[in-house]
């Protein structure tokens, strides 16, 4: 079930975010949005000497998935924490599942803390990314 960040119950699922295959322009366009021009994400011949097929996403563009997954679910300003562990290369072509699961609802701090466990993945069911993040509600 998927329900709303004030409404959340453990076990309720946040709607999935399912992105477009990952293309060579997305990779340039995110260069020059983060400042990340590292070649091995953009220079084929780069990529190859160091032993790769081809180039591949930044993991940062990974977990900015994982972001707007969460922020199109709860506003950012409830956001309290958000952890990703890197688990796999995102590749050219990857269509990328961003999906978010409630783990627990509980008090801390004097607020309502709302956690989600958190999984990207590829359109072949590899596991990209892993993590989690915390919001907080209002008492």
């Amino acid at each position: 079930m998927t329900a709303s960040l004030s409404q959340a119950r453990v076990g309720d699922a946040l709607p999935v975010l399912t992105t477009t295959p990952i293309s060579r322009l997305d990779l340039a366009l995110y260069c020059g949005a983060s400042g990340d021009h590292n070649p091995i994400h953009v220079d084929l011949d780069f990529a190859r000497a160091a032993g790769q097929d081809d180039v591949f996403a930044h993991g940062m563009l990974s977990m900015a998935y994982l972001g707007r997954l969460l922020t199109g679910w709860a506003p950012q300003h409830q956001l309290r924490r958000f952890d990703v562990r890197f688990v796999s290369i995102t590749h050219i072509g990857d269509a990328i599942s961003c999906q978010g699961e409630v783990t627990a609802v509980e008090q801390v701090d004097g607020e309502t803390r709302v956690r989600v466990a958190l999984t990207s993945a590829n359109q072949h069911g590899d596991i990209k990314l892993k993590g989690e993040a915390e919001f907080g509600l209002p008492n």
